[in-house]
């Protein structure tokens, strides 16, 4: 079973985190709900790069409540979709 297909509360908590992707990067010409989940972040998918993977994990720490490391040596798999990215905040946040 996939990340948006669990329940509506997990979907709605994916579209949150597209959300604050977007507002964090003013993504003016993509909407939170265009995001694939599944689709990498990086490179062919959403075409981030390193300075924004900064930007989202600023955003994060201010909106959730922890930080993301940048030594993590899980970061390429937190930070591979959106979908793994909202799992991963999903399991720590404090706020």
């Amino acid at each position: 079973m996939d990340e948006m297909s669990k329940s509506p509360a997990d979907s709605a908590f994916v579209l949150e985190v597209a959300r604050l992707i977007v507002q964090a990067l003013d993504l003016e010409d993509v909407a939170p709900e265009d995001i694939d989940p599944h689709a990498p972040l990086f490179g062919e998918g959403l075409g981030l790069d390193s300075i924004d993977a900064l930007e989202i994990a600023f955003a994060i720490a201010e909106t959730y409540g922890f930080k993301l490391n940048s030594d993590d040596e899980r970061n390429e798999e937190i930070f591979a979709s959106l979908a793994s990215l909202s799992s991963h905040i999903a399991q720590r946040r404090t706020r």
